[in-house]
């Protein structure tokens, strides 16, 4: 499916990843966010919302940002490794907090949840309505409801993000949405570009 990234876009980023950290001085770098009660580290810049997707969309829509939903697990180690390494970058984090509504979620969890169809569900029951089936994995909708209306499961999404993704390569995928690309470019040939832009990957 078109909205999914190529197997070989995940490989490489996984690969890629499995360095740790980054060379940026330790210094620089934000402090790890604290694990909460279900085993999930929490920053703080999360949203908090009662988990009316079609009032989470509206919020975000009226702030200009747009949604997106970031699927995790406890002893997730790729999860772990996207709070310690990616989001203590204060440059990818300004981003995510200026152009998204991000809502950490439990793909086994069992909060109560109501889709953008108005059904409501839990957690896990969600993941499995829209074929979630590993951890991180990062779903990003339209900033316009009548782009979901009436689209069921991963066709109302406007992008996916499955596994985990060194700096480079998850800033683009948010920057990817963000600025429409998603609507009519494919997002390896996107990182190709951007790549060529920064004069080559970077962190």
């Amino acid at each position: 499916m078109k909205k999914l990234v190529l197997f070989g876009i995940l490989v490489v980023g996984l690969l890629a990843g499995a360095t740790g950290l980054t060379q940026a001085k330790e210094e620089a770098l934000l402090p790890m966010a604290p694990m909460g009660d279900d085993g999930l580290y929490k920053q703080p810049w999360f949203g908090e919302t009662f988990l009316d997707l079609r009032e989470d969309l509206a919020e975000a829509a009226a702030e200009g940002k747009m949604l997106a939903l970031l699927w995790e697990q406890k002893g997730c180690p790729y999860c772990k490794e996207t709070h310690k390494v990616n989001f203590r970058h204060a440059d990818m984090v300004d981003y995510l907090k200026e152009n998204f509504l991000v809502l950490q979620l439990n793909m086994w969890g069992d909060r109560e949840m109501t889709d953008f169809d108005g059904e409501t569900l839990s957690e896990k029951e969600f993941a499995q309505k829209y074929g979630v089936l590993f951890t991180p994995t990062i779903q990003f909708f339209p900033a316009d409801m009548a782009e979901i209306e009436g689209k069921k499961g991963m066709a109302a999404e406007a992008f996916r993000l499955p596994g985990y993704f060194r700096n480079f390569h998850l800033k683009a995928a948010f920057k990817f949405v963000k600025t429409g690309r998603y609507k009519n470019q494919n997002f390896q040939r996107y990182i190709m570009e951007q790549s060529a832009e920064s004069g080559g990957l970077a962190e």
